[in-house]
């Protein structure tokens, strides 16, 4: 049997295998990321360094970086599913480390809070969304202004920041959650933790966590989350209990610690603070229900959504 080294040297005289070789090389030189990367290292680069590393420089540049080539996580085409690959120079070798992509960041923070909050469930496209999706020349003037504040948001968030996060309303289905959805995609690209809650199953589930005894671990989990959304508010049937004992301490950490906190309802500020002004019961805690919204307008900038409703289309 022929030896590996002789196969090699035999191959590399063939025309046809230069020719191949050649035109590969040419492409792995021109590719954007990997130029970028031999500019970065070129004094500390030799043409033998780059020629003996050639494969390392291939295997990089056929891979997705940050999502790009990726239509999901299960979809991912890199080697190591879920990791995007990072050109490193040690010890006079090109090497390729692997760091979580954004889509995987999210979906283990989801799968974590999944096993405790119940409520987290979210529709599929809301997972997906994008700012690349929203076509700025079909929206409304006002939408203009809600994705603007928004992608704003995520250019500026630094952790220990104070930053505002928003209150999103406007009538159903004009695209409220899927902007909340596009800020969580963005932010888990920069490594931020994020979670969106639905608010209506996450009330009526911690009124059953009292059962089981796990009312406290969700509220301290959900106090600390870095960015966190509450899609929805309004929507739910509001007790006392729930305004009190479980939002309040919940926002009033959250504005102490300075945590961005995202809301979107059907309601504006003051139709949400006469909805939360009207207990379960009848009773009517009109300063109660102030001191909940004097929370939220300290968290967040109040943004109208409007336009056509999106699901009817």
């Amino acid at each position: 049997m022929e030896k590996i080294n002789k196969t090699i040297k035999r191959l590399a005289k063939s025309t046809n295998f230069q020719e191949r070789y050649e035109q590969m090389r040419k492409q792995i030189m021109t590719h954007p990321e990997v130029r970028a990367f031999l500019i970065k290292h070129k004094h500390e680069l030799t043409e033998e360094i780059v020629e003996k590393n050639l494969m390392k420089l291939y295997e990089y540049s056929k891979q997705s970086k940050e999502c790009n080539q990726c239509p999901s996580l299960d979809g991912c085409i890199n080697l190591m599913k879920g990791y995007d690959p990072e050109l490193v120079l040690q010890r006079g070798a090109i090497t390729i480390q692997y760091h979580e992509c954004p889509r995987k960041v999210m979906h283990d923070e989801r799968k974590k809070n999944e096993k405790l909050i119940q409520s987290l469930y979210i529709p599929k496209d809301i997972l997906q969304a994008s700012f690349g999706d929203i076509r700025i020349q079909e929206e409304t003037p006002e939408r203009i202004e809600a994705v603007s504040q928004a992608m704003a948001f995520v250019e500026d968030y630094e952790v220990g920041k104070k930053q505002k996060g928003l209150y999103l309303h406007g009538k159903f289905g004009v695209g409220k959650s899927y902007l909340l959805g596009a800020v969580a995609n963005e932010l888990a690209k920069k490594k931020v933790s994020t979670m969106i809650i639905y608010v209506p199953e996450l009330l009526r589930e911690m009124k059953s966590s009292i059962a089981d005894s796990t009312l406290n671990t969700k509220i301290e989990t959900i106090k600390k989350v870095p960015v966190i959304m509450f899609d929805d508010i309004g929507a739910e049937t509001m007790s006392s209990w729930s305004r009190d004992e479980v939002l309040g301490p919940i926002l009033q950490f959250r504005m102490l610690e300075n945590l961005p906190t995202f809301f979107s309802s059907n309601f504006d500020y003051q139709e949400l603070e006469h909805h939360l002004t009207y207990s379960q019961r009848g009773e009517e805690e009109k300063m109660k229900a102030r001191r909940i919204m004097e929370r939220i307008k300290y968290l967040t900038t109040p943004i109208k959504v409007d336009g056509p409703n999106r699901r009817m289309m």
